[in-house]
């Protein structure tokens, strides 16, 4: 249990790390006036754990996988967070926007992983 429990704050470490370069990358590419960035981290986040979740694996690789990485990359409180500050600039149309496609888009992204980890 300890280098489970190591292993899944060494993914932790990783998974944010992958957010951080990401986010970065997309807001190069796409400025900084909507937060695709993060929109994409938790899309991707959602797809590849909903992939994961019906594949046959140890417990253990679970935890560090999908706690570990996939927690560390996917972030709500950066939603919540974007949401609350787009709203403050006075972007309320741009917030909402943000906070419905984020939950939805990633509840979508979630069961299409589903699908794609169950067939495969």
């Amino acid at each position: 249990m300890p280098l489970v429990f190591l292993a899944v704050a060494l993914a932790g470490g990783v998974g944010a790390a992958l957010r951080y370069l990401l986010d970065v990358a997309v807001r190069r590419r796409t400025g900084e006036r909507f937060p695709w960035g993060i929109l994409v981290v938790n899309l991707t986040g959602a797809l590849v754990l909903g992939i994961l979740t019906p594949l046959p694996a140890d417990e253990s690789w679970r935890w560090i996988l999908g706690t570990g990485l996939l927690g560390g990359y996917t972030t709500f409180s950066a939603v919540a967070v974007t949401t609350a500050l787009l709203a403050e600039e006075g972007r309320s149309r741009a917030a909402v926007s943000y906070a419905v496609v984020s939950f939805v888009g990633s509840v979508v992204a979630a069961a299409l992983g589903l699908s794609l980890g169950s067939a495969l």
